[in-house]
């Protein structure tokens, strides 16, 4: 098994620090509990100036049992009835929106993730389903990008033939490890067979894209243990895997308390199951795209990547570029020409909020100029590895070099170190810099911490 490039482990310790992932720029931390209702619904009524496609994303909370790693804003509860009043509040906040938004706009994209959306029964999905298209229109354009998330320990395949039928052409599907001891340490048992059989039928199906989800640095987990895992999904075919980095940060969430640090994986460790993961999948006809994504050479993240337009949000990278993201549920993001804006992450004031007629919005962030020219730099880094600052230039009508010149000089070290090259007036991060590539976007952070701390992840 040969290394795809020239492995460094002194220098990727020596970078794993504290940082943020970038699914949006300015992060999380930056939004501002006085940013409110009025401000998103002026952002909502500014969008239909340009008229751009919406992405939906939609949040299930609810999931039956709660793994040991999740970090996730959800409700384990096995009362299946709490999703029939949780649906009629997401009706009701699409209502609210409708005023402000122009729904002749077209859904090119629709997500729903949790928690476990296939929580809801088939009755409840087409509900939903119902109402979205109500309010919204569904798409049937055969390059719509309707994807859910599906455990597989609670879908069969008649799931399956329902979500089709819905209109979904992508699933997701959670797997982390196939690993009985590993499952039974994050208390998620899930025999190989369930993801298969699922993976069969939506293949007889002829859904558009598989996924499967895998977390690397989980307790119990070895280098050799997470290879056995990666022969037997390399073995499925899926179009594409997603291999995380598991943040183990208890303090922040309870479930992770169940987790005893002395079984995870040392640093040593980790790095090696990082470089086993990387060299097996590319080994295997897999194309790296950046983080924690990878895909097969057809798949429209790669196409999209080479033709540079692909994009990254809240759930990932996508190939759907210039879409508006309207965030309904508890927790939810949304990303409105100029302005992030989410919702309560109670669900008791989430439902308080719509019971009064108001939109959940709880906290937000209009951007600056300086944030979507920092924006557009970090983005086209995480999605290009590369960074075109006439290209920027142009886009903002600023001379990039100067105006960032305070970025390109704390580049100057990881220019040194290796991870990154400019030819020109071109960044490219190279191939062990594509690792670290969240580092190299802090260097355009205006907001980020002196020292960031563990309020944020590790990079590897």
């Amino acid at each position: 098994m040969a290394d795809p490039f020239a492995w460094d482990e002194a220098l990727l310790r020596r970078y794993d620090t504290h940082g943020p992932r970038y699914s949006s720029y300015p992060t999380l931390y930056s939004f501002r509990d006085d940013f409110g209702e009025q401000a998103y619904q002026a952002a909502l009524a500014r969008s239909n100036a340009d008229g751009r496609p919406l992405s939906l994303y939609v949040h299930i909370p609810f999931c039956r049992k709660a793994c040991h790693y999740c970090s996730c804003h959800k409700i384990a509860t096995k009362n299946a009835r709490v999703a029939e009043p949780y649906i009629s509040r997401l009706d009701r906040e699409m209502v609210l929106l409708r005023p402000y938004l122009d729904t002749r706009r077209e859904v090119a994209q629709l997500h729903w993730g949790g928690g476990t959306p296939s929580f809801l029964s088939l009755d409840q999905m087409s509900d939903l389903i119902d109402r979205l298209d109500a309010r919204f229109g569904l798409s049937s354009a055969r390059d719509r990008d309707y994807a859910i998330e599906i455990d597989p320990r609670e879908a069969d395949v008649f799931t399956l033939r329902h979500l089709q039928a819905l209109g979904f052409n992508r699933l997701s599907l959670g797997v982390q490890d196939l690993d009985p001891r590993v499952q039974r340490a994050i208390n998620r048992i899930q025999p190989r067979i369930l993801t298969e059989a699922l993976l069969d039928e939506a293949d007889r199906l002829g859904f558009r894209s598989l996924n499967l989800d895998l977390i690397y640095g989980l307790p119990l987990q070895t280098r050799d243990s997470f290879a056995a895992t990666l022969e037997q999904v390399i073995a499925m075919a899926p179009a594409r895997i997603s291999v995380f980095n598991y943040a183990h940060m208890p303090e922040r969430f309870t479930a992770q308390r169940r987790i005893r640090a002395e079984d995870l994986p040392g640093p040593e460790e980790k790095l090696a199951i990082l470089r086993t993961t990387i060299a097996m999948l590319t080994g295997a006809g897999y194309v790296h795209i950046g983080m924690d994504h990878f895909a097969r050479a057809s798949d429209s993240l790669v196409i999209a990547q080479r033709e540079g337009t692909l994009q990254r949000n809240f759930q990932g990278y996508s190939s759907h570029a210039q879409c508006d993201l309207v965030g309904l549920g508890v927790s939810a993001i949304s990303c409105i020409d100029d302005v992030y804006a989410q919702n309560h992450t109670r669900l008791a004031d989430y439902e308080a909020a719509l019971d009064a007629s108001r939109l959940p919005t709880a906290r937000g962030i209009r951007l600056t100029f300086d944030d979507r020219v920092r924006r557009h730099a970090i983005e086209r880094l995480m999605c290009d590895m590369a960074l075109d600052l006439d290209e920027l230039s142009e886009t903002f009508g600023i001379e990039a070099p100067r105006y960032l010149a305070g970025a390109l000089s704390r580049l100057e070290a990881l220019q040194r170190d290796g991870l990154v090259s400019l030819e020109g007036h071109r960044l490219i991060a190279t191939p062990i810099g594509r690792l670290l590539i969240r580092h190299l976007a802090m260097a355009f952070d205006a907001r980020l911490p002196p020292q960031p701390g563990p309020e944020f992840s590790r990079i590897v």
